[in-house]
């Protein structure tokens, strides 16, 4: 990947928890950075553009990355929003398993999709998803929400073999439990012991790890976990 002092970056679930921690660490790192999220919290402070946009709305993807692309190309791409419900299959009505599968694996598919022209034109670029370490386990009272990272890991993999020999790098972070909203739905939580669950700035701080190790070799999967695991029931 051809190293420059900073990058054009989009970040997808920018409004809170990892996306929100993502965007703001690699904006006051200096690069240029937008960030979509559904809805921002006026209240919150945000170092980079805020981008509003429902992702689900897919048709419009289209239209809305031409237009952000209009100053230049993005070099750097973080598929990180996310959605999730929890419960026994059975218990998930139709609605709720399209918003999972639409938002985290057609998005980053589609996005993908639309910035790899730009980055292979030019010879380098990165994409980033955030993934989870659900993708590689069984995933009882979630079989929906593991079943969509599962394929995201795997349109990782494949992806990174696609478009390697044009300077793309392909990169899977798989993040464990970590205090996001991202459970609002499920009768459990992070447990708050000290070492027992991921804080969104620890994502980020691997996110802006992988973008500041440019070499010649790229570490294509990143499971990060916290020193002790332990739920807590609401």
């Amino acid at each position: 990947m051809q190293m420059k002092d900073k990058y054009k970056i989009l970040v997808t679930g920018a409004s809170s928890g990892i996306g929100y921690a993502i965007a703001e660490k690699l904006s006051k790192a200096g690069h240029r950075v937008y960030g979509i999220g559904r809805h921002f919290d006026e209240s919150k402070r945000c170092s980079f553009e805020k981008v509003e946009y429902d992702l689900f709305y897919t048709e419009g993807l289209d239209g809305l990355f031409t237009e952000l692309g209009r100053d230049g190309a993005f070099d750097i791409l973080i598929n990180n929003a996310g959605v999730a419900y929890f419960g026994t299959h059975e218990t998930l009505k139709p609605d709720m398993i399209s918003k999972i599968v639409r938002i985290n694996l057609e998005v980053p598919m589609i996005l993908s999709a639309l910035a790899l022209k730009a980055m292979k034109t030019q010879g380098f670029g990165m994409i980033i998803n955030i993934s989870s370490v659900t993708a590689g386990g069984i995933n009882t009272h979630g079989c929906c929400y593991g079943a969509s990272k599962a394929g995201l890991t795997s349109f990782s993999k494949s992806l990174f073999e696609e478009a390697r020999k044009s300077g793309v790098r392909v990169v899977d972070i798989r993040p464990d439990m970590t205090d996001t909203d991202l459970y609002r739905n499920a009768d459990f939580g992070v447990c708050k012991e000290e070492e027992a669950y991921l804080h969104p700035e620890d994502v980020a701080g691997a996110a802006a790890y992988v973008i500041d190790n440019v070499g010649s070799f790229v570490a294509t999967e990143l499971v990060i976990r916290p020193q002790k695991h332990r739920i807590a029931k609401k």
